[in-house]
């Protein structure tokens, strides 16, 4: 990886720098200050936020996605001599700068995948937090970053854990990746007991803070999903050597189980600076002063089968990647539309699972999709979903 020699730090483009991971990403910048720079930031509403992100960590360049809100960012930070652009081109754009030497993916959904695959284009390596991405074009993103010899680096907990029980054994097959989940809120609960469920209720996650929509979707377990098949794409394995396994004390991010049975486990407080400082850092391991995970805190670390019955979201996962093409496009689509309606209180909890299985049933299947088809693909499934609703 190239490192600025005027600097010799590592120079960010952090996309999606006002949300849950951006934040503490800089929060991260702050703890490492020789090793990082931030040269680019990025935001799609929060233009009062990035304006204070600019000012505090200076960077070259940052982009306001939403067009109506340039004139107020353009006029806060031209005096500080920041770059301001706006519109999905100019976030394409600025993920190929020379100053970039690694781009933080920290968009939400379908948003982070033309800029991904721009990044990937121009050979910068990925810190991945939007699992969207290999969601929605898996194939076509991993394919190009081989490629281009462009390392993804995941963001999420789950797969930074294995990434990190990896580490010295890239030689040695896979018998088996076993992802934890904490279950959500509503672990335990039948589907009649989720019939009232409200946003307020699904949005008080037990153990992580994040942002409204991987915490709704951590509820009805599709994020567990979502994470199965970005698994497969990160880690080049097979949908039959995934499993999930309910861990409510989300001590355990993930495992690795080896052909030999040893297993190994990554464990710690559920803190995201952990994973981020991981892929922001690798390969070193940064000091950090984060809280210390304590054995005699947690006497009892459990167990569970997820409940696929009741958490459909998870089935269906499974279900779209292991009818490949499209149709993980599809599931992702279909979830964003659904979950987006379920925080306006225009759904109930339930009808998440049945919007995205009705989508799954009526959108076009196609085999083997081009960027072109994704991109058609997603836009017929959220008019699809629409509809439905």
């Amino acid at each position: 990886m190239r490192i600025n020699n005027h600097t010799e730090k590592k120079g960010l483009a952090i996309l999606g720098s006002t949300g849950s991971i951006g934040t503490q990403a800089l929060d991260v910048v702050s703890r490492h200050p020789d090793h990082f720079s931030v040269e680019v930031l990025t935001a799609q509403n929060n233009a009062d936020l990035l304006i204070k992100q600019a000012a505090a960590y200076k960077p070259n360049t940052v982009v306001i996605g939403n067009e109506n809100l340039y004139d107020q960012v353009f006029s806060a930070l031209d005096p500080l001599d920041i770059k301001v652009y706006s519109g999905e081109n100019a976030l394409t754009s600025v993920v190929q700068m020379e100053s970039v030497d690694m781009v933080l993916t920290a968009l939400v959904g379908y948003a982070g995948l033309k800029p991904t695959i721009k990044a990937v284009e121009a050979g910068k390596p990925i810190a991945l937090a939007n699992k969207e991405t290999l969601v929605v074009a898996g194939q076509l993103v991993t394919q190009l970053a081989r490629e281009k010899g462009v390392n993804i680096l995941p963001v999420d907990s789950e797969h930074s854990a294995i990434f990190q029980c990896m580490v010295g054994e890239f030689h040695n097959p896979i018998e088996k990746l076993i992802l934890t989940a904490s279950g959500g809120p509503f672990r335990g609960r039948k589907r009649e007991e989720l019939l009232a469920i409200t946003k307020d209720q699904a949005l008080k996650h037990p153990n992580w803070d994040m942002g409204a929509k991987i915490t709704i979707d951590s509820a009805t377990l599709m994020n567990k999903g979502l994470e199965v098949i970005e698994a497969k794409w990160l880690f080049g394995v097979g949908l039959d050597k995934i499993d999930v396994v309910v861990h409510p004390q989300s001590i355990i991010h993930s495992l690795v189980q080896f052909e030999d049975g040893s297993i190994k486990a990554q464990l710690g407080l559920p803190d995201m600076r952990i994973p981020i400082q991981f892929a922001l850092g690798y390969p070193e391991r940064l000091k950090a002063d984060f809280p210390r995970f304590d054995f005699m805190d947690y006497p009892n670390l459990t167990f569970e089968k997820p409940d696929m019955e009741t958490f459909q979201n998870l089935r269906l996962a499974y279900d779209a990647i292991e009818r490949g093409g499209n149709v993980p496009c599809i599931l992702n689509a279909a979830n964003e539309i659904a979950v987006a309606e379920f925080l306006k209180d225009r759904i109930g909890f339930l009808q998440i699972s049945e919007v995205i299985s009705e989508c799954l049933s009526k959108v076009s299947y196609i085999s083997d999709p081009s960027l072109e088809d994704y991109i058609e693909t997603d836009k017929e499934t959220r008019i699809k979903a629409t509809e439905i609703i």
